[in-house]
């Protein structure tokens, strides 16, 4: 008998699986090795490691071996078409109606009377099961349509009741709810194969799926009838790899190490000489020359009381010019990392284009005196957001920049950043962010992060010491360390712990004998913290943030970090929020306005409720 082949195409834009439906034969030797591929896949998925060991023999064959393969339609998925396989269902069709494991489970007289409970037939009851993923393909969707997949053929097929066991320990069971499935009252019993409790669930069609009735419903329409007699994809898939594209290894590799741009000024002899030469390079990728257009705001700046004809404000222009040809005006920057060039007007004058906005709430001369201060920051995934708030609006003119490590693909949920720029060090990537806000910052960075080796250089440099802390480190011992630091040197220090909105001041500059954190740690010193038990170090970070009274949904996640969680839960709105709370806190105690010690909560989940709605019910009309 042919196998029947159905290939079905993902509807997701965003994860594509190509899953091919095969359908094997109820008698007949000649998809034997076929099946056997079959079952040793899913087998070694539900071995998983031990968990459950009856999936593997005496010799370490993984097995897995089940009448009901035959008659029944198997479902495979991979990312591409010869690719490997990551997942797999099975859905088994009335044929096979006697050898169902969830008929076996309630035993004959129930399940009948289960079928006319439901008003069905054993000519119309389908049972989908042995849902597996490989690992390295969880938590990426494949599993909910994979299941979608096989509910959508089963309607297609005309089932009226589906049925099927699943397990409970990790969910699975609430993972089928969310598909229309409900479980059969009274089911529910270990089962030592499986080293966990199973409970029988069953769907109705006519109910629709769940969340997942709209994807369901298109899968059944894209199930095809498309007839394939040859066996060999499976047998084929992943052996074969397209050649690597030759511009992939010809490639330059991109300049993880650079973070300072070039400032050349092209009234100095020797910048025009280094300007003309990277024009004539193959080092610059693009030009970006707007100085007419900065030039035109530089006036509109001055005199905002006047609206300028254009004939008038080509010669103000003209007058700022004096003399000199608008290309050769102000500064070229050129991004050795991007290889863009820009121009850009003078110093001072592109600072007073770019903050003109920030006038009626920060002065001028108050613009100034920030632009006056050193700012350091220790911990540049959740400080990234302060730094570059505070570049945006001025607050601070030169910066210490501390991180040892390098941007990873789930630090991309809070900071922001391109894929191109993974693997480049965090401290490299902020400054090269805050240069491309303001070319004319002053930033020096550690990329080794901040040792004991690096404390004094990072809080004194060359004897111009910073006027403020920014401390967002992980590490308790630097945090503590940093601390002691900056009470000695009188130095403040805020944090952001971008949980409910928390911001830390300290104000050592006007309190030297303030205990650190508040008195929070006691009297513990950073020494102290190598002689501590992993336990000690747990509470001391708890203790730091006070336990009792972080979100529940923090507290709720540290007993499963290093189970179901990687690290601790961590957003970007919360840490945007924690960028504004640092910066505002900065720009308040570096002008002198009134910002004492202590903790503070900025809880939005608090703020945006019902009860702080302002365009509440007035006057009948509704907010």
């Amino acid at each position: 008998m042919p196998v029947e082949r159905r290939d079905i195409r993902t509807l997701d834009h965003d994860v594509r699986w190509h899953v091919s439906a095969f359908r094997i034969p109820r008698s007949g030797a000649d998809h034997a090795d076929r099946v056997s591929r079959l079952r040793e896949l899913r087998a070694r998925i539900l071995y998983d490691n031990g968990r459950r060991p009856e999936f593997r023999d005496a010799c370490g064959a993984h097995v897995d071996d089940q009448e009901l393969d035959y008659g029944a339609w198997h479902f495979i998925a991979r990312r591409h078409p010869r690719g490997p396989v990551l997942g797999y269902i099975r859905l088994s069709t009335p044929e096979t109606g006697e050898l169902f494991q969830s008929r076996a489970h309630l035993g004959e007289e129930r399940y009948q009377r289960l079928l006319a409970e439901e008003g069905a037939e054993p000519a119309n009851t389908y049972e989908h099961s042995r849902l597996v993923v490989e690992h390295r393909a969880r938590k990426l969707g494949l599993g909910v349509y994979l299941n979608a997949v096989a509910i959508g053929a089963a309607h297609h097929l005309g089932a009226k009741l589906m049925i099927g066991t699943s397990g409970t320990k990790d969910g699975q069971d609430r993972f089928h709810g969310r598909f229309g499935f409900h479980p059969v009252p009274g089911t529910r019993c270990y089962v030592e194969r499986y080293t966990e409790d199973v409970v029988i669930l069953r769907h109705r069609t006519a109910d629709g799926a769940g969340e997942y009735t709209d994807l369901v419903s298109e899968l059944r329409h894209r199930f095809p009838a498309l007839v394939n007699d040859s066996p060999a994809e499976w047998a084929s898939a992943g052996s074969e790899n397209p050649p690597e594209p030759a511009a992939l290894t010809s490639g330059v590799a991109p300049d993880r190490d650079a973070w300072q741009p070039v400032l050349l000024e092209p009234c100095h002899a020797a910048d025009y000489a280094t300007l003309t030469a990277l024009l004539e390079s193959d080092h610059i990728t693009a030009v970006y020359d707007t100085i007419d257009a900065q030039l035109a705001e530089l006036i509109s700046c001055r005199e905002p009381h006047l609206r300028h004809t254009e004939a008038e404000l080509e010669r103000k222009i003209e007058e700022q010019l004096a003399g000199v040809e608008p290309w050769a005006y102000g500064s070229w920057f050129w991004y050795p990392w991007s290889g863009r060039l820009v121009h850009v007007l003078p110093r001072e004058e592109f600072r007073l284009v770019r903050a003109d906005r920030n006038r009626g709430k920060i002065e001028r001369p108050q613009q100034r005196q920030l632009r006056e201060h050193r700012i350091g920051i220790i911990g540049l995934s959740v400080g990234n957001s302060a730094a570059v708030t505070m570049a945006l609006e001025g607050v601070g003119g030169a910066f210490r920049l501390a991180d040892f490590d390098d941007l990873s693909l789930s630090n991309m949920n809070r900071l922001r950043a391109s894929v191109h720029h993974l693997g480049v060090g965090k401290a490299v990537l902020c400054a090269r962010q805050m240069y491309e806000i303001d070319p004319y910052l002053d930033i020096e960075i550690f990329t080794g992060g901040l040792t004991d080796e690096t404390m004094t250089e990072f809080f004194h440099g060359d004897g111009t010491p910073i006027d403020l802390l920014v401390e967002e480190c992980d590490t308790p011992y630097v945090k503590i360390a940093a601390r002691e630091y900056a009470r000695a040197l009188r130095i403040p220090v805020v944090m952001d712990c971008n949980d409910r909105g928390m911001l830390d001041i300290e104000r050592f500059d006007l309190e030297p004998d303030r205990p650190l954190l508040h008195g929070r740690i006691g009297d513990l010193h950073a020494a102290d913290l190598p002689e501590l038990t992993p336990q000690a170090k747990s509470d001391l970070i708890l203790a730091m943030v006070d336990a009792d009274r972080i979100s529940p949904e923090l507290a709720a996640s540290f007993g499963e970090i290093g189970r179901t969680l990687s690290s601790w839960p961590q957003l970007a709105s919360d840490v945007a929020l924690g960028g504004a709370l640092v910066t505002s806190a900065a720009r308040r105690i570096l002008l002198g306005t009134p910002c004492e010690s202590g903790r503070f909560y900025v809880d939005l989940d608090h703020l945006i409720s019902p009860e702080y709605n302002t365009a509440a019910t007035h006057d009948g009309i509704p907010a």
